[in-house]
């Protein structure tokens, strides 16, 4: 595979990666071990045979990564035939790359998620990037320790800061240390829906582009909003504020890829379609949006963001 950048992505790689990681799974299901705290998730028609879901979500998959090919942003496609992790879909959070060639692994909250971190994965990424360090979180676990990766975590490279809400699937003590150890100024604050139920990630509720910014700033509480909201301006990023139904339709779970013609917003047709027309036009200023059909997936409580794990490391010589 062709793994060198084009001259015109580098403006764009500091924040956007122009390649990712995806991994299409052959037997789908949502989580049952995750219904608990992720309100994003919905039910599942059970009379539905399990290989018509698992088939929906493999085309789901395939039709994606095909979108983003067109759009020039690479893609390192991987297979994933278990039964035993349902959440595969979504590497983001057991893994992630730096641009100064670290690769780190998180730790886990869900029990059965924690099979989703593989050595083949990372031998991969060793063999075609250039790293130099695997930092490993993961032992964590072991004492109730929990990061995962830019679900729990959204990253903004340019100004060096990282947004995170509290959850079970981020312990603050450990994402204080990983913003110690890579040199990033957290921004921890509460976020819920009106009912009360905290937000399970961050990166449902917000996404943060090269010169624009989607967030769901009604959810975050009263006395952290503002804060996150100015912190998000000054990077001089237009910022697009979200209601809490178009956080439910998945409008927060986007992320910008460097593509072929400059930076690309991938995201799936239920968040395109939860935009009103003058947050269209904001986002369009920006990106070129890139909306991939994925509702089988999303029944599992994450959308495309969740999909991609951007690879931000130098390709190997």
């Amino acid at each position: 595979m062709t793994l060198t950048l084009p001259n015109h992505q580098l403006a764009t790689a500091a924040q956007s990666a122009s390649r990712v990681v995806m991994i299409r799974p052959h037997r789908f299901s949502p989580n049952r071990m995750t219904t608990a705290d992720n309100a994003f998730q919905s039910a599942v028609d059970h009379q539905l045979p399990a290989q018509r879901i698992a088939d929906a979500a493999h085309r789901e998959v395939t039709g994606l990564a095909q979108q983003l090919e067109s759009a020039g942003v690479g893609v390192d496609l991987f297979e994933d035939h278990s039964t035993s992790t349902p959440d595969s879909v979504f590497p983001n959070n057991w893994f992630t790359t730096h641009s100064d060639g670290r690769l780190v692994l998180y730790p886990m909250y869900a029990q059965n998620r924690r099979g989703e971190r593989r050595a083949d994965i990372v031998e991969h990424l060793k063999r075609h990037y250039r790293v130099w360090e695997v930092r490993d979180y993961s032992p964590a676990e072991e004492i109730g320790g929990y990061l995962e990766g830019t679900g729990a975590m959204v990253l903004d490279h340019l100004q060096r800061r990282a947004y995170a809400c509290y959850s079970n699937r981020l312990t603050p003590t450990l994402f204080f240390r990983w913003c110690r150890e890579f040199g990033y100024e957290p921004v921890l604050f509460h976020a819920a829906d009106s009912s009360g139920t905290p937000v399970y990630h961050t990166n449902v509720l917000m996404s943060v582009g090269t010169s624009v910014a989607l967030v769901g700033a009604e959810l975050i509480a009263e006395h952290h909003r503002q804060d996150v909201l100015d912190q998000l301006q000054a990077g001089g990023r237009e910022v697009i504020e979200l209601t809490e139904d178009q956080i439910r339709k998945f409008a927060g779970n986007t992320l910008e890829l460097a593509g072929s013609s400059g930076p690309v917003m991938a995201m799936s047709t239920t968040s395109l379609a939860s935009l009103r027309s003058e947050q269209r036009e904001t986002l369009q200023r920006h990106c070129e949006i890139l909306a991939a059909e994925v509702p089988t997936i999303e029944s599992g409580g994450g959308s495309v963001r969740c999909m991609l794990a951007g690879i931000h490391l130098e390709p190997s010589l």
